[in-house]
């Protein structure tokens, strides 16, 4: 029977992590879509909506401008002493008419001839010894300017000249007669005498068309289902209307704007249908669509060309893993470039080599006590601070922060390879620092920038070789336990002090009781053991006890951290002998 049970299905690991890859860029495609394409639908909306509010507003300020024309238009005849007495003259037929000819005709085609569009001018007396003018039929459309005189007994009858005497206003904008018929709005009002008797001596009617009142209608494209219409809010009525849609069908699915008519009970207002301002988004959703698409495409294309390429060196490196298996320790890997599998292959090839060495010969060379020491005590570092830093990037990757995640990365491996320094003891202290730069870039993406860092050091100094990992621990220390409020300033310094090197770490942290620091420069409390005791015994088992460390501190100021090094130093002059 076993040999009908199948064996498991082998895929390359790099394949395997195609998958989430796929998913995870569907996933930012997809989003990345949705996000464009519902800014790209509002930024439309709101342009068109704008454009519409934009020729609303002209519109209102064309009709306002008109209707003030028309207003100043009846105000000079309303004030005008000579037009009066001339409408108020009783004389002769012929003593009329020629008061009419010189004192009241040109009054009333004067401002015919200046208004830009086509109105009547309507005057009704009271005088029935005054002539009539009549003009064109005024239940015809207006196709020209033209003026009128008639007697006010044409219009006593009428019921609109009856609702206009109840309602004992003056000054009036509205539909009279045929207005509502033919599209036109008429502008009355009184003329009184003005000798002091204040008697009605007639009435003004100028009436013009909606259309060219409202002006041009080109802004608002009637035929895609946007209409205008002037209402009288007062009344509650609806006294023109241009391209009224069915309401029933776009009930709840457009856009109301309003604009009121200053001085008046009109509004202007204008209906948008929602489908006109998201015309284009059909469109915009195809295009946005077939981009996403072929991004989608285009990283799927490179993800199986990065797997197929990752799998081939993958592969190369379990076949050594497999002949070293079988004891084969002579074969080796050589991949160009510098990447991971470079260093991957560089560890097999250095690993190989060791085991050879150890299998040819069983025992180590012996190592210096001393040496043997300082790689302890260095061996001590926490990997808290490893831990810590991994979990902070963990967080940003799971919250898309990218920028901040490869920042911390960057500087995370930069902390690192300082710290290797290849293996070596020494580091110049330009290095040195350059590590504790990296490790407060990284503290940087942790604490948003809650610190200042000061540095003043000597360029004298920068060159000069010490031991690795002095100042780092001081730092570190200073983020741990001097932090206590919100935010925290630190200064290195360093200088040349004769045939020594002196460097500092200073805070205005917490700081320390006297003999908080008493204890710690007698040793009679454990220092931290990540920190002080470690340099400290680094320093005094390379230099001797000559150097080491002194601390100054003062509660709820800071602290001050003295580092003494030698500027000589015989190791590195001894291994350079030997080396030359």
């Amino acid at each position: 029977m076993r040999g009908f049970i199948p064996s498991k299905l082998y895929i390359p690991f790099t394949y395997k992590m195609m998958i989430p890859y796929l998913v995870l860029v569907l996933l930012t495609d997809v989003l990345i879509g949705y996000i464009s394409y519902t800014m790209l639908i509002q930024s439309r909306t709101e342009m068109a909506e704008t454009n519409i509010r934009t020729a609303l507003k002209q519109t209102r300020n064309n009709i306002q401008y008109q209707m003030d024309e028309i207003q100043r238009m009846s105000n000079t005849l309303f004030t005008s002493i000579t037009f009066q007495n001339a409408l108020q003259n009783r004389g002769e037929p012929l003593e009329v008419m020629l008061k009419m000819r010189d004192d009241m005709i040109p009054q009333m085609k004067a401002p015919l001839q200046l208004y830009g569009n086509k109105i009547r001018l309507a005057v009704y007396t009271v005088n029935d010894k005054m002539l009539e003018v009549p003009g064109d039929n005024m239940s015809t459309p207006i196709n020209r300017s033209d003026y009128y005189v008639l007697s006010s007994q044409s219009i006593e009858n009428s019921e609109w000249y009856k609702s206009i005497l109840s309602l004992n206003k003056n000054n009036l904008w509205l539909q009279i007669d045929t207005d509502s018929q033919l599209d036109n709005i008429s502008h009355f009002r009184k003329l009184v005498d003005s000798s002091g008797i204040s008697s009605v001596i007639g009435y003004v009617r100028v009436t013009a068309r909606f259309d060219e009142l409202l002006g041009n209608f080109d802004t608002f494209p009637i035929e895609q289902g946007i209409s205008l219409r002037l209402i009288d809010v007062a009344a509650g009525t609806n006294m023109y209307t241009r391209g009224a849609p069915d309401e029933q069908i776009y009930k709840g699915s457009y856009l109301s704007v309003r604009e009121e008519i200053p001085g008046t009970n009109f509004v202007i207002e204008t209906l948008v249908p929602y489908a006109y301002l998201n015309k284009d988004a059909s469109r915009m959703q195809k295009v946005i669509g077939t981009v996403c698409l072929i991004s989608f495409l285009v990283m799927a294309c490179i993800g199986y060309l990065v797997a197929r390429l990752s799998g081939k060196k993958m592969k190369r490196i379990v076949t050594l893993v497999r002949s070293f298996q079988e004891g084969n320790f002579h074969k080796r890997i050589g991949f160009s470039g510098n990447d991971e599998f470079v260093h991957i292959a560089d560890s097999f090839n250095q690993m190989a080599t060791s085991i050879q060495g150890l299998i040819e010969n069983v025992y180590v060379q012996g190592i210096q006590k001393k040496q043997a020491e300082l790689d302890v005590l260095q061996a001590q570092i926490s990997p808290h601070f490893l831990y810590n830093t991994l979990s902070t990037i963990g967080s940003l990757a799971n919250l898309g922060e990218v920028q901040k995640v490869t920042k911390m990365i960057k500087e995370l491996s930069k902390f690192y390879r300082l710290t290797l320094n290849g293996g070596q003891v020494y580091i110049t202290i330009g290095n040195e620092l350059e590590q504790v730069e990296s490790y407060l870039e990284i503290q940087k993406v942790k604490y948003a920038d809650a610190f200042k860092v000061y540095y003043d050091i000597d360029p004298e100094i920068i060159h000069i070789p010490i031991i690795k990992l002095i100042l780092q621990p001081f730092v570190e220390n200073i983020f741990k336990h001097a932090w206590f409020g919100e935010t925290i300033a630190i200064r290195i310094t360093g200088k040349r002090l004769g045939d020594r090197i002196e460097l500092k770490v200073i805070d205005n942290g917490i700081g320390m009781r006297p003999e908080t620091v008493q204890k710690m420069l007698s040793n009679t409390i454990h220092l931290d053991r990540y920190g002080l005791k470690n340099v400290e015994e680094r320093i005094k088992l390379r230099y001797g006890k000559d150097f080491g460390i002194h601390i100054a501190s003062y509660y709820g100021a800071g602290t001050t951290v003295q580092i003494i090094l030698p500027i000589e130093n015989t190791e590195i002059r001894e291994n350079e002998e030997q080396l030359s």
